[in-house]
């Protein structure tokens, strides 16, 4: 298990202040895990206002920053050399007893992973942000070039908001 107590003045952060880059470097980490999977080295951030992971040519971050276009893309494909990167994501409002209950799953899909990093955030047992990286037995569209997957949750107990990401990224 690799889930930890996050160290954080409360920010009264939402899921709409979200914003997606590819092209920032190490921003503060709460937690920080390195593991490597298949033979690449994937670093695993949780940041103040979200997460950022590191693996082969992508530096992926999400999170609330200040003066970056808010929003984050529903799907997204790019080809950094040698390698193609795909990424979705999904937000989701939910009732309280269906919110609490994805909140626990994504901390046990974490808890269980062998290669995972997850967070609480002070104010409540479910404000959490939770990353779960695994190497991937087929390649997209079912070639035969394996590469890494990782999925990423992020809670927000105050409005009920769930949102979740999905990041793929295999060598061509």
């Amino acid at each position: 298990m690799h889930a930890v107590s996050l160290q954080a003045a409360f920010l009264d952060t939402a899921a709409d202040q979200l914003c997606f880059s590819l092209d920032l470097t190490e921003l503060p980490a709460l937690a920080e895990r390195e593991v490597s999977v298949g033979g690449l080295a994937v670093r695993l951030r949780l940041l103040g206002a979200s997460h950022q992971v590191f693996a082969g040519p992508v530096r992926e971050t999400v999170a609330c920053l200040p003066e970056a276009v808010r929003g984050l893309p529903t799907t997204l494909t790019r080809q950094p050399a040698g390698w193609t990167y795909d990424f979705s994501a999904v937000t989701e409002c939910l009732d309280p007893a269906e919110f609490s209950a994805r909140v626990a799953d994504a901390l046990s899909r974490a808890d269980e992973a062998e290669h995972s990093l997850s967070g609480v955030f002070p104010g409540s047992p479910e404000a959490v942000t939770a990353v779960v990286v695994e190497a991937c037995d087929e390649g997209l569209g079912g070639a035969d070039r394996p590469g890494l997957a990782w999925r990423t949750w992020h809670s927000y107990p105050q409005d009920g908001h769930i949102v979740s990401t999905h990041s793929r990224l295999e060598a061509r």
